[in-house]
């Protein structure tokens, strides 16, 4: 018997949920690094057990092969690079190796957990979780609401639309990382309560999901359930699949209906031909209604004066076929019963004006970009892409990135093998070590810049976030796992992930009921973020996979509760 929001027991959850690893995963999922490493003190302090069991067989490893891999090709490049020689280089090196550990010491613990308790009990505790993270994100919301006073935040474009298209990157759940985190984490959620039908919380993780506003994810759980109706489904999960749509097509076209328009500009970016530039000039000449410009507009420049032009054009319209209404004044009374403006027993709510500042994006440089500008000033000589006079997105951050990474491969062929090293080109590390801030604190004395990092993915980065927010999107960050590992571990670490990672679930693929579609998600998700490091949402997919091996390798008795 499975509990469900309806049955939700707090006696019987007691009794029948580890609590130790609720509380690991609560604490070691929390976005600060620090609660992370605590975390993992108080889950060893609490069940004490160091037998790994990794063994070089791709069959018998009791954990994935590919941290004792990654590890050791991190140590072949030290030496084959001569990295040794920087001081500085040494200490990321370490923290680089700590991160692996971290990984590690994780796993192990969830994997004992799932060896030491029956499976059920294991549902409770990841049931439990979800209850919680609903929790935090609806109080998110609401907290939301109640501090602007609009019902549908998702539409409201006060406070220089602080929230509006936004509002989703509020909604962080449980670990108060990233809403992206929390779009995984309930997409697998999603995936799992289908699978086991547990209708309510099915549609509950899809109500938090589709909260995150996460465009990327969005699209790829939609395919994944696509698959499952087609492949993997019985009649009562396909219904359940149905409605979890219908939750969609209404959250894109009554809460959030400019997020369409949003995922189409994104899109239509991805199309960008420079060759058009002398178009572009001429449509928004036509648009401004002024003389032609030999000024090169970036697409995002074109749509945003065209958006003004628009709005500005529709109050015109609309001050011109109200006018009586407003001129008349003689003829509008206020009721003792009412404070809205009546005119001929006609009740007029007065809307706000959208074209005032207040309702309009910031165009304020924040103290971050400002940071970011100051750095681009004092390394211009290195920075090709973020020193241009003109601003030209030819391409996604990421889309570039990965250009940059074979790139430079090429360019250096003796780098293929084993990669340019821990934090020498691509990941969450190298970030964190300039100084600037990105990914949390960083000690000063300890900055540390790889020149093959400077002129690659930091000058994308700061070539997208130190303009304006409608270039801080996820996919113009160079951020990526498979990115992560060619740049930096070579050949040798893309097959010990595809071979000692997801070839460790995916042996048992014939096997696994709610597994193999998490699995499949994650293949895409895997190209949007330095998950590794992030020491959040790998956890909770290695446990997913863990448990459902376990359930149907064995096919243990469930508990009745």
């Amino acid at each position: 018997m499975t509990f469900s929001v309806a049955d939700f027991n707090l006696k019987k959850l007691l009794n029948y949920t580890d609590w130790k690893l609720l509380l690991f995963l609560i604490l070691f999922l929390n976005v600060k690094l620090e609660v992370k490493i605590v975390a993992i003190f108080m889950i060893y302090l609490l069940r004490t057990n160091f037998k790994f069991g990794f063994k070089f067989s791709f069959k018998n490893s009791r954990l994935p092969l590919f941290y004792l891999l990654i590890i050791g090709v991190a140590f072949i490049n030290l030496v084959f690079n001569s990295n040794f020689s920087s001081p500085h280089y040494l200490a990321i090196f370490f923290i680089g190796i700590c991160f692996w550990l971290l990984c590690i010491l994780a796993i192990h613990q969830v994997k004992l957990a799932v060896e030491n308790n029956e499976t059920q009990i294991i549902h409770n505790t990841i049931l439990v979780f979800f209850v919680l993270n609903a929790i935090v994100s609806f109080f998110t919301l609401a907290h939301i609401i109640w501090q602007t006073g609009a019902i549908n935040p998702y539409n409201y474009q006060g406070e220089y639309q602080k929230y509006f298209i936004g509002t989703g990157d509020y909604i962080m759940g449980l670990s108060f990382d990233t809403s992206t985190t929390n779009a995984v984490l309930c997409a697998f959620g999603v995936i799992y309560f289908i699978t086991r039908n547990n209708i309510g919380m099915a549609f509950t993780s899809m109500i938090v999901f589709l909260l995150t506003g996460s465009n990327f994810v969005n699209l790829m759980l939609m395919l994944i359930l696509i698959l499952v109706f087609c492949f993997k489904s019985n009649r009562n999960q396909k219904s359940i699949i149905l409605i979890c749509f219908m939750f969609l097509v209404v959250f894109m076209a009554k809460v959030s209906p400019q997020n369409n328009k949003y995922v189409l500009g994104s899109i239509s970016n991805l199309y960008y031909d420079p060759g058009q530039d002398t178009v572009a000039i001429q449509t928004a000449t036509l648009i401004s209604h002024q003389p032609k410009k030999k000024a090169v507009a970036s697409p995002e420049e074109i749509k945003r004066k065209f958006a003004q032009d628009y709005i500005d054009s529709i109050c015109t319209v609309d001050a011109r076929f109200n006018k009586p209404a407003v001129i008349q004044t003689a003829h509008i009374i206020t009721t003792a019963q009412s404070a809205f403006p009546v005119y001929k027993g006609r009740i007029f709510i007065v809307s706000p004006n959208l074209n005032k500042p207040q309702y309009q994006t910031a165009t304020d440089t924040t103290d971050e970009e400002r940071r970011l500008l100051a750095f681009i000033g004092s390394h211009k000589s290195s920075l090709p892409l973020s020193t241009q006079n003109v601003f030209i997105p030819e391409s996604p951050g990421k889309f570039t990135g990965y250009v940059q990474t074979i790139s430079f491969l090429l360019h250096n062929p003796f780098k293929i093998i084993a990669g340019d090293g821990i934090g020498n080109f691509s990941s969450k590390l190298a970030f964190k070590a300039t100084g600037l801030g990105f990914q949390g604190s960083f000690p000063e004395k300890m900055v540390y810049i790889s020149r093959d990092f400077l002129v690659n993915h930091l000058d994308i980065y700061l070539n997208f976030f130190s303009k304006g927010a409608g270039l801080h999107s996820l996919s113009n960050t160079p951020f990526s796992v498979y990115d992560q590992l060619l740049a930096e571990y070579g050949i040798l670490g893309v097959l010990a992930f595809t071979l000692f990672y997801m070839g460790f679930f995916a042996k048992h693929y014939k096997q696994l009921t709610y597994g193999l579609p998490i699995l499949l998600l994650m293949i895409p998700v895997f190209f949007i973020d330095y998950w590794f490091e992030q020491l959040s949402v790998l956890a909770f997919f290695e446990l997913l996979l863990l448990l459902n091996i376990k359930e149907t390798t064995f096919l243990n008795p469930a508990i009745n509760v």
